[in-house]
């Protein structure tokens, strides 16, 4: 074997060429993501939109988790309208809260029982499921179909709150067991002064507003410790706004009931390729992220819908910046070590794949053809070299080959993994191939792990995989 060394020059090449992060899911369709820090990994809750859908058609909600922010893994589906007795059609948006060591996904769906739309909750022991229904029956209901997109709070002082509503909003006050709640439902006034705009119905023809509140609210409190935030603007209430197409606006207030004052647009219109949005806020490890979702990926659009997220920072008074929408996605906050079991659902890119899962497996990439690929961001060797690199893998038929690359699709060879028919497509294998001899530079490195074999059938499924730590430079 040529011995090769990994030069400044590939490094220099990879980062002039290196391509997309957002949309940061490419394996499915994914809407309306609620972020959740917890144990230091960011948690983010998703809808599915299904491929070829020509209206929100959406029949399960899904979870990816990173501990970088670049390279996400893909949980699965642990919560979809089977979960619920009286739930039949369009699981729409949802958030997840933590409380008392158990976690509470907040959805809407339509009604068996009202036969409008209706918010239920299901609660679970761990952030990625199994979840269940929690109570059996809608958390609230009447019949009505703007009952969506709930969103919910936990305040300093233990009052959790739930709001939701399209085009007017909702509210209630959450018992400390999370799953009841106390008193009746609230609204909020859909004023010009709360929300640049009153609603529809209540406006006069001819004059132009400001803006207006159209759906999926996402209600946060600013930590004062941080900022110098007037206390009359402690509250921010973020929501789609504007109509058809739709921008992401903000109100500020003194408590969740408000009053409300309109605030401004967060994210303005631009060439999403999707006429809904829909955003969460969450900090991880001293950064800020801003999640909404797009139309970008290939045959995507407002049906077709798929999460990103920018980074960015407060003003000091804990206000919004204006976050425009980029393709570079956000940079890694830690490195990615690959001398363990990686999960194969685990990525930074992707082209071609898919993922499923089953009760036996979990979550495992599949639907690959010659020439899809699998990218993992700011790898590091720990000043080592890499080994064996070893993968669970299963093909029906002819198998193929997984190449181990460095930096891009083209780029350094380190292991090539010959993948055999094992005889079915469940029939899975654990194979290993030696590593191409190569010295250590000590930096981090894209790590690309790309398929081949003949063009055009599905050639093998793959579980996990993992490098071994060979020696020391």
């Amino acid at each position: 074997m040529k011995k090769t060394m990994i030069s400044a020059t590939v490094l220099a090449f990879a980062a002039m060429t290196a391509q997309a992060q957002n949309p940061f899911v490419q394996t499915w369709y994914t809407s309306d993501p609620a972020p959740m820090v917890h144990d230091g990994r960011m948690y983010v809750y998703t809808g599915h939109d299904e491929d070829g859908a020509d209206f929100f058609w959406m029949q399960e909600w899904r979870v990816y988790s990173t501990d970088d922010m670049v390279n996400w893994q893909d949980h699965g589906s642990p919560l979809a309208l089977e979960s619920f007795s009286w739930a039949d059609d369009r699981a729409w948006a949802a958030q997840t809260v933590e409380r008392d060591g158990k976690f509470y996904w907040y959805v809407c769906a339509h009604s068996k029982i009202s036969k409008g739309m209706a918010i239920g909750v299901a609660v679970s022991d761990s952030p990625t499921g199994p979840f269940k229904d929690a109570i059996g029956k809608p958390l609230f209901e009447n019949g009505a179909w703007d009952h969506i997109d709930p969103t919910v709070l936990i305040d300093d002082d233990g009052q959790a709150w739930l709001m939701w509503g399209n085009p007017q909003v909702y509210y209630l006050k959450l018992n400390r067991d999370m799953i009841s709640y106390s008193g009746e439902v609230g609204r909020l006034d859909m004023t010009e002064e709360a929300f640049g705009g009153p609603v529809m119905g209540k406006r006069e023809k001819g004059r132009k507003y400001k803006d207006s509140y159209v759906e999926g609210p996402w209600l946060r409190k600013v930590d004062a410790s941080k900022y110098k935030v007037p206390g009359e603007k402690r509250y921010q209430l973020l929501y789609a706004a504007g109509g058809v197409p739709e921008h992401i606006s903000y109100s500020t207030a003194p408590s969740p009931t408000g009053p409300w004052t309109y605030a401004g647009e967060i994210m303005p219109l631009s060439d999403t390729k999707s006429f809904t949005n829909h955003c969460g806020v969450a900090d991880f490890k001293g950064h800020s992220y801003f999640f909404y979702h797009t139309g970008k990926l290939p045959g995507g659009g407002g049906f077709g819908r798929s999460v990103a997220v920018e980074e960015f920072k407060y003003n000091e008074d804990g206000s919004f910046p204006t976050i425009m929408p980029t393709d570079e996605g956000v940079a890694p906050v830690a490195a990615f070590s690959p001398y363990r079991k990686v999960e194969a659902e685990t990525m930074a890119f992707s082209r071609g794949v898919k993922t499923e899962q089953n009760d036996r497996i979990g979550v495992y990439v599949t639907d690959i053809h010659n020439g899809d690929y699998i990218k993992l961001q700011n790898v590091t060797f720990e000043g080592s070299v890499p080994g064996r690199f070893t993968a669970r893998v299963a093909s029906g038929l002819r198998g193929g080959q997984i190449e181990v690359r460095l930096d891009s699709l083209q780029g350094k060879l380190l292991a090539r993994l010959e993948v055999p028919g094992t005889g079915g497509w469940e029939n899975w294998q654990t194979l290993t191939a030696e590593a191409e001899e190569t010295e250590s530079d000590g930096r981090c490195h894209d790590l690309y792990l790309v398929f081949t074999g003949r063009k055009g059938p599905k050639l093998f499924n793959i579980d996990w995989w993992e490098i071994g730590k060979n020696r020391k430079k």
